[in-house]
């Protein structure tokens, strides 16, 4: 695969519409420790880091592109971090909506949910042990 240093270098990349960029790039930074990486005119859009190997792409709205509803789940995208209490903490701290407070389930993982300023779904997920899909009524199809 070819390197392009204007596109991020990930095979999966979420574009997210909000009504206003700016504002939404600063949100993400805040809650979430994302970092901007290009910017796209004032207003239309911005490339945000993830970690160390993921990415998000922030869009203005036009068109047909508008952000979703808050209050209506269209989308949830996950993010795993290495202490979702304290990830959580900060997100509601800048103001996302609490939709899920920290949960420990039975597949392994503690996660949340949160809502942002523009209404997208985060779940902030956590490993906490490892275990087996069938452990818990899963199947494996294929192995990671």
């Amino acid at each position: 695969m070819r390197i392009n240093r204007s596109a991020p270098p990930t095979t999966v990349t979420p574009v997210l519409i909000y009504p206003d960029v700016r504002a939404a790039v600063a949100w993400l930074e805040a809650a979430f420790g994302f970092e901007e990486r290009v910017r796209i005119g004032e207003g239309h859009r911005s490339q945000l880091s993830v970690g160390h190997d993921g990415a998000v792409i922030v869009a203005e709205s036009r068109g047909q592109n508008v952000p979703p509803t808050p209050g209506d789940a269209t989308h949830v995208i996950k993010i795993r971090v290495p202490d979702v209490d304290a990830a959580f903490d900060r997100a509601r701290s800048t103001g996302a909506r609490v939709m899920e407070e920290p949960t420990s389930h039975a597949y392994g993982e503690r996660s949340c949910s949160v809502e942002d300023l523009a209404g997208h779904r985060w779940e902030l997920t956590q490993t906490v042990r490892d275990t087996e899909p069938e452990e818990w009524g899963g199947v494996t199809v294929s192995p990671w």
